[in-house]
């Protein structure tokens, strides 16, 4: 399966506005956003889990990173609530699930295969000081991507021109791109070359944003 995998186009995806499909364990659905590959994929998704609902044992040998978006997300680990960051590079391994119910933001196959830094953050705990409006928190940082998250004052605007490509997900609020207004869920992505510039709605936004990977996509190998 392909969807949204020509990384030299700009997409957006209004996520609210796409329908829920089944993954293969019931209770959990998603909305996919990018996608190369079946079950094993190197994908970009919004997961949903119901209350109770848990996901099989599993490894990631491709490495997964996601943002709890509300809820609470629970393993093994420990219990993950709605404003977490979490990156389980390749190897690591885990059995999903939700008691109250939650969704994420998911992206799976999509780390260097030797990368073995594994943590977890609250995004708004690493926040700097704002600066013209904008508060920025960066999440991780390494030869390959930068992820950060941002806190947007009303009609403050922030620019970003890091080389490989920049995908972004409003976490809440709204942001303008293009002429375009981005409400909550909503999921761009440009290719390399093109920067960003947005600038917060009336109600500000939330936004998380990485760079850098979109050089790196590709099939994920078995």
């Amino acid at each position: 399966m392909e969807l949204n995998a020509d990384f030299k186009v700009r997409v957006v995806i209004h996520s609210d506005q796409v329908e829920w499909t089944a993954s293969p364990m019931p209770g959990v659905d998603r909305r996919m956003l990018d996608r190369i590959g079946d079950e094993v994929a190197r994908a970009t998704s919004i997961v949903r889990y119901a209350a109770t609902s848990q996901f099989s044992a599993h490894t990631h040998t491709g490495g997964e990173e996601f943002i709890v978006l509300d809820g609470v997300f629970q393993d093994e680990h420990g219990d993950y609530p709605e404003g977490t960051y979490v990156r389980n590079p390749p190897t690591t391994a885990h059995t999903p699930g939700s008691e109250p119910g939650c969704t994420i933001f998911v992206k799976l196959w999509q780390f260097d295969m030797e990368d073995r830094n594994q943590f977890r953050k609250t995004m708004a705990d690493e926040l700097a000081a704002p600066v013209g409006g904008v508060a920025l928190a960066e999440l991780h940082r390494d030869a390959r991507e930068v992820v950060t998250y941002s806190e947007m004052d009303p009609g403050a605007a922030l620019v970003n021109s890091n080389v490989g490509g920049i995908e972004m997900l409003v976490i809440a609020g709204s942001a303008v791109e293009g002429g375009e207004t981005l409400g909550k869920g909503a999921w761009l992505r440009l290719p390399e070359g093109q920067p960003l510039n947005i600038v917060a709605g009336n109600d500000g936004a939330k936004v998380w944003i990485k760079t850098g990977h979109l050089r790196h996509a590709k099939a994920p190998t078995i």
